[in-house]
């Protein structure tokens, strides 16, 4: 397993956690001095643990980095990508190179990596797992490009699912929660108060079950993410209570010098600053026009849209009569496949209910696939309710009692034969 941002916070955690639960583990980190203390934390299980204290930005980083994983182990299986980096301030008046870092940090050098471990991924049928934010659903201002950013991973991770889905690699998306860790002290806030911010012990061991599951979601902290998804319902609420108790979420700004703003990134997750102090180079003054960007102690007065003048009204049309479109008729079964027909047969009027059709099936059915009930309804139905999963796990123990599947563990299954 490579897992980035392992010199302190969730990265450390899961080095630590799954090193001791039998995986063999490459740790990559900024800092050395983290990562020898990571060493001396797993006692005599050393031999299942290499770090690399590197920068993934630095040219070459990716093709190193599964190099020297390869070389210590033969092999890698999973990929785990936990780096991040935040830039304090106003997005709008951060430098290229700060916005860069963060997209870079994020985005690019994630998926480089995955780029260079990918003929080792489809050998082992491994994992990708991609580490999101709540503010990729609710953006946060004074958080530079770290909100587009983790929006950009949440949107990769689907895309890359799909997309590896036929060469059985698993690709999963984990939304941390907010984790007392360092990483927003660093950048200059006061982080998440005590009785929000997640244990990054426990965040790590919900990354651990669902590499060892291959889940494609994981909500670390579930009380959190329903907030968050009831948030996204109600956006202009959300911003305005926000801005007014930003120490909700860990943003209040906290000895920040008045009047100037960091240009590079403060911090990264595994709490590396480019530098412990930031030097008058990387400063400059804001411009006067630009300094009520900052948050604002109280809400701006409300601005009144002008009133558009009343539309006359118009004559009523006469409507044309529209003939009556045929009735669809009900989807109608495969005929190629007779066999997978008669093992559905129980479950078929519920399957047309549900737009569950067998040539879907069919399709899934190519020998030594792996499938999992979660990713089978998420592939048919969307965003699949109750109703849906439980008819997908139906469906899959039917072509499994008929030797279609072999079951490999709970809701997990190995396609033995096609349909025809």
């Amino acid at each position: 397993m490579i897992v980035t941002g392992a010199s302190s916070g969730i990265g450390r955690a899961l080095a630590e956690l799954a090193v001791r639960a039998g995986w063999r583990v490459f740790a990559v980190g900024r800092r050395a001095e983290r990562l020898e203390g990571l060493r001396r934390s797993v006692g005599d299980a050393t031999d299942s643990l290499a770090t690399l204290s590197l920068d993934i930005r630095e040219r070459g980083a990716p093709e190193r980095i599964v190099r020297e994983a390869l070389e210590r182990f033969g092999r890698i299986d999973a990929l785990v990508n936990i780096a991040g980096t935040v830039a304090a301030g106003p997005i709008s008046l951060q430098s290229d190179e700060a916005l860069r870092e963060q997209l870079e940090v994020h985005v690019i050098v994630p998926l480089a990596l995955l780029r260079e471990a990918l003929g080792e991924l489809r050998e082992r049928r491994g994992q990708v797992v991609f580490v999101g934010s709540g503010v990729a659903r609710i953006p946060v201002g004074g958080l530079g490009a770290y909100p587009p950013a983790k929006a950009a991973v949440r949107n990769m991770t689907r895309v890359a699912r799909n997309e590896l889905r036929a060469f059985g690699i698993a690709v999963t998306y984990v939304d941390p929660g907010a984790v007392a860790t360092e990483f927003m002290t660093r950048a200059g806030f006061s982080g998440p108060p005590p009785w929000i911010g997640a244990s990054p012990i426990d965040v790590a061991r919900r990354i651990l079950d669902a590499i060892e599951r291959r889940k494609p979601f994981v909500n670390a902290v579930p009380w959190q993410a329903a907030f968050v998804a009831l948030g996204e319902l109600f956006p202009i609420l959300t911003d305005l209570v926000l801005s007014r108790a930003p120490e909700i979420v860990g943003t209040q700004a906290t000895g920040l010098q008045e009047g100037v703003t960091p240009l590079p990134a403060a911090a990264s997750a595994d709490g590396q600053p480019p530098s412990e102090q930031v030097s008058s180079s990387q400063t400059r003054e804001i411009p006067e026009y630009a300094r009520n960007l900052s948050p604002p102690q109280s809400m701006p007065p409300k601005l009144e849209p002008p009133k558009p003048e009343p539309a006359k009204p118009e004559p009523p049309k006469p409507e044309p009569i529209k003939p009556e479109p045929p009735k669809p008729e009900p989807p109608k079964p495969s005929a190629s496949s007779p066999k997978l027909e008669a093992a559905l047969e129980p479950l078929a009027q519920r399957m047309q209910r549900s737009s569950l059709s067998v040539t879907f099936l069919d399709s899934l059915l190519v020998p030594g696939a792996e499938l999992e009930t979660g990713d089978v309804a998420l592939r048919w139905a969307g965003m699949p309710n109750k109703h849906e999963r439980v008819l997908t796990h139906q469906v899959l123990e039917a072509l499994a009692d008929a030797n279609f599947l072999t079951r490999t563990r709970a809701d997990h299954y190995r396609v033995q034969r096609a349909a025809n």
